[in-house]
């Protein structure tokens, strides 16, 4: 029983690695040393690892749960989050990642996607996914400079989780539960141009005309997510309620 789910998992992520957008090629990974000190220093966050059914089972170090494994092209599972923002008027906020990323760099991606860090206590708590909103909420404000007075843990709409997989550039992938998280609020945008390059609201008539024109690709899990659940979901913004699923983690 246990060795036929865990083949169909595996079946089932390599399909996810092929969703990639961003290049394939097999790259050498650098010292951490070179990349940026802003970027490197984050490497050293703790992030929350999970099993297959998102149950905590330890921490490890952000670098090391995004590092590929050079023979089996495996990274380590943890938890994530990925919020889409609107404003008043419905229009999506995208933002373009720095240059200075090392995971998936000068890449399109929804407004913003991180993790609940292990070292702080009241990230770690799991009911009602407070610790996840309480993650989103610090990173809004690191990443786009949203006063963290805007927004706070309850206006977040939590909707799903989705379990995904991308290798990335063969040196630096994701393997996340990343739980979804809608917000529909006007607020005060400040970016850090050391996380974001570009940001830019996009009307929901507009978006396949946009990601088609963007200058570069999309990250793995944006580019999922367009494809399979969010145009669903903004066509729904006032009727989210219909479309929760807190039980289940979507395999797509």
């Amino acid at each position: 029983m246990l060795a036929s789910r865990l083949n169909h998992l595996t079946s089932r992520l390599q399909v996810l690695r092929r969703c990639s957008t961003t290049p394939g090629r097999q790259q050498k990974e650098k010292p951490v040393e070179v990349h940026d000190p802003l970027q490197a220093n984050a490497l050293k966050e703790q992030c929350i690892l999970v099993d297959e059914n998102d149950r905590a089972i330890g921490s490890v170090s952000k670098a090391d749960c995004h590092r590929v494994h050079p023979q089996t092209k495996d990274v380590k599972l943890h938890r994530a989050f990925s919020v889409f923002l609107f404003n008043a008027k419905g229009e999506m906020l995208v933002q373009r990642r720095s240059v200075h990323k090392i995971t998936f760099p000068n890449t399109y991606t929804n407004a913003c996607c991180s993790h609940p860090l292990h070292e702080i206590e009241q990230e770690r708590q799991e009911s009602n996914a407070l610790g996840i909103r309480l993650a989103a909420q610090r990173r809004l404000n690191y990443e786009l400079g949203i006063p963290t007075d805007e927004i706070q843990p309850e206006d977040f709409h939590y909707l799903t989780r989705i379990h995904y997989a991308d290798a990335g550039d063969g040196v630096w992938g994701e393997h996340e539960i990343d739980y979804i998280l809608f917000l529909q609020k006007d607020v005060t945008l400040k970016p850090n141009s050391n996380e974001v390059s570009e940001v830019r609201f996009l009307k929901r008539d507009e978006i396949d005309d946009a990601v088609s024109n963007f200058s570069a690709p999309l990250t793995p899990w944006f580019s999922l997510i367009l494809r399979h659940r969010l145009k669903q979901w903004w066509d729904n913004l006032n009727g989210l309620k219909q479309f929760e699923d807190l039980k289940n983690i979507q395999r797509f």
